[in-house]
């Protein structure tokens, strides 16, 4: 229920925005990435829905990003890795 009011509330919109405006922030990438990976968790039909949401709010776009400005950072590649595979999910 929190990711859903999360979600409905703005929040995966605000995390992007985040990750967009503070790109050389490691830490804003990496706690960005968990933020959105856990708000997309779930096998339901909200979480299908959150995950599209996330892929409408250009997320995997945000996600690739960080990990190219951050090479060699593994916990960037990390859960931007893991972000992304959990978009994937369905």
């Amino acid at each position: 229920a929190r990711k859903q009011r999360a979600a409905e509330a703005g929040a995966i919109e605000a995390v992007v925005a985040a990750l967009q405006a503070h790109p050389q922030e490691t830490e804003v990438q990496v706690e960005g990435c968990r933020a959105l990976r856990n708000v997309c968790c779930g096998t339901d039909a909200a979480a299908r829905a959150r995950r599209q949401r996330a892929r409408s709010a250009r997320v995997p776009e945000a996600a690739t990003a960080a990990m190219q400005a951050h090479p060699d950072n593994g916990d960037v590649q990390e859960q931007g890795r893991r972000l992304l595979v959990r978009l994937r999910g369905e």
